[in-house]
């Protein structure tokens, strides 16, 4: 879908920030490359257009609570809101007031109980709805995984490996389940939970599409974050 198709298929809310879908901004692009954010300028494009997108569809309904689904995208918002002044002047122009980050575009504690919660559903059915096509694979954060990506482990030292017979377990530090499998992850998995930053090509002990399945699993679970 176009932004003109875009344009008639949305509601009177929508019109005057569609247009921002259109904005671009080489100076974000150019910062997620040099932190090592993206891999290319292509892949920084495609997530800061699901920047935009979200928030274009969040404006359509601030009466709901919308969850952000991707740390990648988030990751990109949050680079945005760095350049100070260009992100209120976008905000202003689009969007008639700043837009705080909040990765649940969320009001405050107190009141979200009296608010509509969305659903990671009525996100993709809005986006549908919006945009004229399904939700794109940047905001599954997993499907990025490959051996050459870096990989963040923000909970190194806190996780725990736990053996039975040919089971091993990786454990949060209050002993929730995290991931189970048999023997031949142990030293992926002690390397995982021992290791802050790492390439998914690093991971021992498995064969690189066994790399890979076991990387974006912790990822799509939340235990890891991915770079470039």
């Amino acid at each position: 879908m176009t932004v003109t198709q875009a344009e008639s298929a949305a509601s009177p809310t929508v019109m005057g920030s569609i247009d921002a879908l259109a904005y671009e901004a080489p100076f974000l692009i150019e910062k997620l490359l040099k932190d090592h954010i993206v891999e290319t300028a292509e892949e920084g494009e495609r997530l800061f257009t699901e920047v935009k997108r979200f928030l274009v569809l969040t404006h359509a309904d601030e009466s709901k609570i919308w969850d952000m689904y991707s740390l990648r995208v988030d990751e990109v918002w949050h680079q945005f809101i760095l350049f100070t002044k260009q992100y209120m002047d976008f905000c202003q122009r689009f969007f008639v007031r700043y837009v705080p980050h909040n990765p649940s575009n969320a009001p405050e504690a107190h009141t979200r109980n009296s608010v509509e919660v969305t659903s990671f559903e009525d996100f993709q059915h809005c986006y549908r709805e919006l945009f004229g096509e399904s939700l794109p694979d940047v905001w599954y954060d997993e499907k990025s995984v490959t051996l050459r990506r870096r990989v963040f482990n923000d909970h190194v030292g806190t996780l725990t490996l736990q053996y039975e017979g040919e089971i091993v377990s990786l454990l949060t530090p209050s002993g929730e389940l995290l991931l189970s499998a048999n023997a031949l992850a142990r030293d992926a998995l002690a390397f995982i939970a021992q290791t802050g930053a790492f390439y998914v090509r690093e991971v021992l002990g498995l064969d690189d599409e066994e790399k890979v399945a076991l990387v974006a699993t912790l990822v799509e679970h939340n235990v890891l974050r991915v770079g470039a």
